[in-house]
């Protein structure tokens, strides 16, 4: 197994990439540690996670809380052993199908808000626990909107590319400890699709239907189809194991050649 023995910290395990990346994190023998702010989907997967016979744990939380990231932390190493592994998946609540000059400027700030600060305290707190023992990966999930330049994604494709500047710094500040950093950038799941995402007020945007934007950028994919949420857990297994040890400072392609690098 990929990653038998390594206790691993998934922030927004509820979400739907989280639930996919915890199961497949616990299958490949990783102790999974479930971290978001709704008890019963974490728990939901928690369920799961012990039934096929995973180890795993709970724990109901803010990311942007340092003091309880902190707790938890030092719970996990208390009971389970020093984190390897920390990855943050977790919603930034933001707005889209609208565009910016039509967007309330709190609309348009609160993911970026939320998301840098919730990547700031949970992957600031894995460095500084990880560092001193020359070991560990965090990582991230960012989206194409980082790159590229797509309309009525509001605030999300500059969060996109501030985490991913943020990670950048990370590497290069705690890469000469050991410790790896990476991200998934990813051109979107269906399993995670709102029925809203091309649509303003009106119900329409740039004169596209939802229907009709999804198509617009699937077509715009080389293998014709976007990554499903499965495939980007599994990647997400082979960035985490330590057969990827040569990997930090990357943004990990999943977006099923919507870019090319």
């Amino acid at each position: 197994m990929l990653l038998s023995g390594k206790n691993a910290i998934i922030y927004g395990a509820g979400g739907n990439i989280g639930r996919r990346v915890s199961q497949c994190f616990a299958r490949e023998g990783a102790t999974v540690h479930l971290c978001g702010r709704t008890q019963g989907r974490v728990e939901a997967v928690a369920g799961a996670i012990s039934r096929a016979g995973g180890v795993v744990s709970v724990d109901v939380q803010d990311a942007t809380d340092a003091e309880a990231v902190q707790r938890h932390c030092d719970k996990i190493e208390q009971k389970f052993g020093p984190v390897e592994i920390s990855f943050n998946l977790i919603g930034v609540e933001d707005s889209q199908g609208t565009a910016l000059a039509d967007m309330p400027l709190e609309a348009y700030v609160r993911p970026i808000s939320l998301g840098t600060t919730a990547h700031f305290v949970t992957a600031t707190e894995a460095a500084r626990r990880m560092a001193p023992r020359g070991a560990g990966v965090i990582m991230a999930l960012t989206a194409t909107p980082s790159r590229l330049a797509l309309p009525l994604v509001g605030g999300f494709g500059a969060y996109c590319a501030a985490i991913e500047g943020f990670y950048r710094t990370l590497a290069a500040e705690i890469g000469p400890t050991g410790v790896r950093v990476t991200w998934l950038r990813s051109a979107g799941s269906p399993e995670t699709f709102g029925s809203e995402v091309a649509s303003d007020q009106k119900g329409d945007a740039a004169g596209l239907s939802d229907a009709a934007y999804l198509e617009t950028l699937r077509q715009a994919t080389l293998l014709g189809r976007f990554p499903r949420a499965d495939e980007v857990a599994e990647v997400a297994v082979l960035v985490a194991c330590d057969r990827a040890s040569a990997m930090t400072a990357a943004a990990v392609n999943v977006t099923c050649g919507q870019v090319a690098d």
